[in-house]
């Protein structure tokens, strides 16, 4: 990388039953596994991929008003994201769906906004080629 604009540091203790915080101390969070992992769904405590399924969620957007922006489209949008972990051939992998929701385009102009949005984004650089990502496109 040859310029670095911002960093975010983070520390977890206790692996998926401990914490986790930030440096600036915006978040500290309780871990716990969740219960289809074989742990206890403990209240108010979160996990890795919900915490990975949250950034990629506000980064994705971002991404898509940046395109929208590049092709002068003023658009409301929406984007959820699921973030699975599951078996795979060579022991456990992610993969990630993004439900993006946008209003004030066409379905073929959501479609086109969602693939530039997918080669802006900084997680779908980071993830392209390890992990699957599906992308659904909905104009509202």
């Amino acid at each position: 990388m040859s310029k670095i604009l911002y960093t975010a540091k983070a520390t977890a203790e206790g692996g998926r039953e401990g914490s986790v915080k930030t440096d600036s101390e915006t978040l500290n969070l309780d871990l716990a596994m969740p219960s289809s992992l074989g742990g206890e769904d403990k209240e108010g405590a979160t996990n890795p991929e919900e915490l990975f399924a949250a950034g990629y969620a506000a980064c994705f957007d971002s991404a898509l008003q940046l395109a929208a922006s590049q092709g002068k489209k003023d658009i409301t949008s929406r984007v959820s994201s699921e973030v699975s972990i599951g078996k795979q051939s060579d022991g456990l992998g992610l993969s990630a769906k993004l439900h993006v929701e946008i209003e004030g385009v066409t379905q073929e102009e959501a479609d086109k906004l969602v693939e530039k949005a997918h080669q802006l984004c900084p997680y779908s650089k980071a993830t392209r080629g390890n992990m699957d990502v599906e992308l659904e496109a909905k104009a509202v």
